[in-house]
């Protein structure tokens, strides 16, 4: 009888592990934002905003196969971005001056996901595709001045992977992260945007992708 219930064991972690039911999936690269720039910019104003409108984007989701291809999961990205420069401003008189301005910007999303992939297929070729609903929170810092935002995003991803081993695959992936601002705080008073001033946070992406089964 022992025996029996060992080897039952035995089949049932055996059974777990080869389902491979888990896939934890993290990504690293780059990341452009998409928004027209302003009209009537100088050099330094446009060399100044092509800072902020490129940077690394990290990413990171886990899924649990509801069946052979669809997996249902949580995705979690970040996107970094940030740039200096010497702008030209003027006072309330016309008086103009100049000042060395630096700014940080960071851009999160979260929120549920659906994958569908081949990961069960039996060819090391592997192929997968995610969209989720969330959350995006933008953040943009400049000197004391910090401005503050969220919206309903949508974030989807199409990778290519290698399977190296049965629980590690790795390849490259496109990603599109979309959203608008309508208003945000700055230091505390909130300001709405006019509609064809809204914050566009929308994004393409390209970066080194691995998956983790288990």
């Amino acid at each position: 009888m022992i025996k029996k219930l060992i080897a039952l064991s035995a089949f049932s972690i055996s059974c777990m592990f080869s389902a491979q039911k888990i896939s934890i999936i993290p990504s690293i690269g780059y990341a452009w934002r998409t928004a027209k720039m302003p009209s009537g910019l100088n050099y330094q104003e446009k060399q100044y905003l092509k800072g902020l409108k490129k940077g690394v984007n990290f990413d990171i989701s886990a899924y649990y196969n509801l069946n052979t291809q669809l997996g249902l999961g949580v995705k979690y990205s970040n996107y970094s971005a940030s740039s200096d420069g010497r702008l030209s401003f003027s006072d309330n008189s016309g008086q103009i001056f100049t000042a060395t301005v630096s700014t940080k910007d960071k851009i999160t999303f979260f929120g549920p996901a659906l994958m569908f992939s081949n990961f069960n297929e039996p060819t090391r070729h592997k192929l997968f595709y995610d969209i989720g609903l969330g959350v995006m929170t933008y953040k943009t810092t400049t000197g004391n001045i910090e401005g503050k935002g969220s919206t309903l995003g949508l974030e989807a991803d199409f990778g290519y992977q290698y399977q190296v081993a049965k629980q590690f695959l790795i390849g490259p992936k496109f990603g599109f992260t979309a959203g608008t601002l309508s208003k945000m705080t700055y230091n505390g008073m909130t300001y709405d945007f006019p509609d064809d001033e809204k914050e566009g946070l929308t994004r393409v992406s390209l970066s080194a992708v691995a998956t983790f089964r288990f």
